[in-house]
């Protein structure tokens, strides 16, 4: 007797729709509310130098592609506007999504997913090389203020020296929606 099964390419075709299901299909939902978060940065580097607004720029870069919102940067300090500065720093005020607690409020939750995001992205690897102090600087300051898991980097950073390979990314936090724009 010849038993009945499911054709070759059915099977084919069941399981390449479930390899191709999105990420998020399978990972379920986490509960997260936005908490405030404030930190006064100074960057200190042999290699790279920045000026005030350099830095600025570079640190809203990095903590937009972490999904913060209500960011608000300062320069400090500042003891020379415009020209490259030996010793930049930045105060930051922004709110971070985390994992919900059993007292956070129901009111104060947002449905949220676990997101890979790269902090290295721009490009080639020559241009994050001139970034390795940043990387390991901005990873041992901020990334332990978000919930971040699965962390990957490589900064092997050298004075004096480009280092080629530099990268940082992580899993974060995000939330399903935007977040509302705030008044």
């Amino acid at each position: 007797m010849r038993a009945i099964g499911w054709p070759r390419s059915v099977i084919t075709a069941l399981v390449a729709l479930l390899l191709s299901a999105p990420a998020w299909a399978a990972a379920p939902a986490v509960q997260g509310v936005w908490v405030p978060r404030h930190v006064h940065f100074v960057y200190q580097s042999f290699t790279t130098l920045y000026s005030c607004g350099g830095l600025r720029d570079e640190i809203e870069t990095l903590l937009t592609r972490l999904g913060v919102r209500d960011l608000k940067i300062v320069e400090d300090p500042c003891v020379r506007p415009g020209r490259p500065n030996p010793f930049p720093g930045v105060r930051v005020t922004m709110q971070v999504l985390v994992p919900a607690g059993p007292k956070d409020p129901a009111a104060a939750r947002v449905a949220a997913h676990w997101h890979k995001v790269d902090l290295t992205r721009e490009g080639a690897d020559f241009n994050r090389g001139g970034k390795c102090d940043l990387i390991a600087q901005f990873r041992r300051k901020f990334l332990p203020l978000f919930a971040a898991r699965n962390i990957h980097m490589r900064a092997d950073c050298v004075p004096h020296q480009i280092m080629l390979g530099t990268y940082l990314n992580a899993e974060v936090l995000r939330p399903d929606a935007p977040p509302a724009a705030r008044h």
